[in-house]
Parts: C-alpha cells; sequence; structure tokens
C-alpha cells in the first residue's frame, strides 16, 4: 500500500521492564481502513505494543507517529486531540463496574467533551443499538450482562467519541464460537460503515482468516512476518508454520482450498 495510507508508523521501537527486554528495533505499519491482525505466542508483548502505542507504557527507543502527528514531538493540547481519535475495546472489557451500560459509554464523552446530559445519553444510545445491543441494555450493569454483551459494550464505549481507529485487545477471547463469528462480523461490518482502521491483538485463527485484511507475527522482540493469511501458509518459520499449518489450523487450509477450487 502506499505510504500515505499509513495511519499508524512504528519505528525501532525497544521497551523493557527492569533487565527484562521486551520489544527491540521493532518496526510495524498500520494502513487506513484495514483490520489489521496482530498475533504471535503467548507472553511475546502484543498488548505490550498496544499500550506503547496508546502511551501507557514507555518506550526507551524509537519513534511512533499517528495520523500524521510524531508522538514526541506534539503538545499536550495536540496529543488530546490524536487520543480522542482512538478508541479501545480492553481485553474482557474493563467496564467500570459501579457504572451502567449508558455511563460507561459516557466516560470518554464526559473526560473530552462538554455536552448537555440530553445530548450524551442520545448518542450513547446511538452507540449502543450500533453494536447490536438493545436499548434495554443502557440501564443495566456489567455484573447483568453476558460476555458477549460486555464485549459489546465496552465496543460501544471504544466508538463515543467517533474515532479513526480502533484498537481491539483479544477481542473474542472467552466468547463461544457463535458469539465469536457474530462479534468477528460486527468488526467487519463497523469498519465498512464507519470507515475505521483496526488494530486487533488476537489468537483467533478464524478471526484472522475471516475479517483481517492483513497479519502482523510478533515473535523474538520484533516484527518476523507481515501479509495475508496466504503469506501466512506459506511461511517455514518454524512459529509462524506451527501456527497457521498446525493442528488447529487444519480447517483454515481447508476452506482456503475449497474457496480457490470455487474460483476457479
Amino acid at each position: 500500500m502506499a505510504q500515505e495510507n499509513v495511519i499508524i508508523s512504528v519505528r525501532d521501537i525497544h521497551v523493557q521492564f527492569g533487565s527484562h527486554v521486551v520489544l527491540h528495533d521493532l518496526d510495524l505499519d498500520v494502513y487506513r481502513g484495514e483490520i489489521l491482525g496482530f498475533v504471535g505466542a503467548s507472553g511475546t508483548g502484543k498488548s505490550v505494543l498496544l499500550r506503547t502505542i496508546l502511551g501507557l507504557n514507555k518506550k526507551q527507543a524509537g519513534n511512533i507517529v499517528v495520523l500524521g502527528r510524531d508522538l514526541d514531538r506534539i503538545s499536550e493540547e495536540e496529543r488530546i486531540q490524536v487520543d480522542m481519535r482512538m478508541g479501545v475495546l480492553f481485553q474482557h472489557g474493563a467496564l467500570f463496574s459501579s457504572l451502567t451500560v449508558l455511563e460507561n459509554i459516557q466516560v470518554p464523552m464526559r473526560e473530552y467533551l462538554s455536552l448537555p446530559k440530553q445530548l450524551m445519553d442520545e448518542l450513547a444510545m446511538l452507540k449502543i443499538e450500533l453494536v447490536g445491543l438493545t436499548r434495554s441494555a443502557a440501564e443495566k450493569y456489567p455484573s447483568e450482562l453476558s460476555g458477549g454483551m460486555i464485549k459489546r459494550a465496552a465496543l460501544a464505549r471504544a466508538l463515543a467519541l467517533d474515532p479513526d481507529i480502533v484498537f481491539l485487545d483479544e477481542p473474542t477471547s472467552g466468547l463461544d464460537p457463535v458469539g465469536a463469528a457474530e462479534f468477528d462480523d460486527l468488526i467487519s461490518k463497523l469498519r465498512d460503515t464507519l470507515g475505521l482502521t483496526v488494530y486487533m491483538v488476537t489468537h483467533d485463527l478464524d478471526s484472522l482468516f475471516t475479517v483481517a485484511d492483513r497479519i502482523a507475527v510478533l515473535g523474538n522482540r520484533r516484527v518476523l512476518i507481515e501479509g495475508t493469511i496466504g503469506d501466512m501458509l506459506k511461511s517455514e518459520d518454524p512459529w509462524v508454520k506451527s501456527y497457521f499449518r498446525g493442528k488447529r489450523a487444519r480447517r483454515i487450509e481447508t476452506i482456503e482450498q475449497e474457496t480457490a477450487g470455487v474460483g476457479g
């Protein structure tokens, strides 16, 4: 893709905690309008990179440019403007247990905007319907929601400020296969409808196959390979090969072969 379509550019990132180096000389581009699936073995630093891009983790070296802004060279006011254009769905939803769904969705509005309560209520209800929840879910507390409803409510909060980029950390984790498939479909439809760019940390092979336009694999503290699902299936890297062509991945290969057969 053309360089002007790069919406997130990460260069030479180094992150360590104490003496433990998590990321080193890592490069990654995310393109406008794509769904990027970011994968890697447990403990390799997938969520660390996500949190570093968001500014929640400190990097020791490297450069991050988001929406054309170098995050190390902008003012605090400019950083707030960038933050408002990014939405985040944290793993397990991270909803505030003492707030209703409606109030959770309004948290970013209260933090960044000055709006009348009635308008915030209307906007929050719009987001609730946008993610496929019923209006009655608005007054429920997280403890009253199913796992799938928690994910959707958290996604509605991530969309509260109409962001350009949405970060999803293990969005289908804990969902049954039907719920995960429905959530994948929702993500795809929202990307197409709202023109979102989606950065998705996941281990779900079905998600990678059905909704990811491109995949980046983290290993040895850097991005090992990036490309389409077809590129992953052709890779001879030992970890990539075991992940995408192992026993759990056979279904994906079968589907791709059947799809290729239909296309031919």
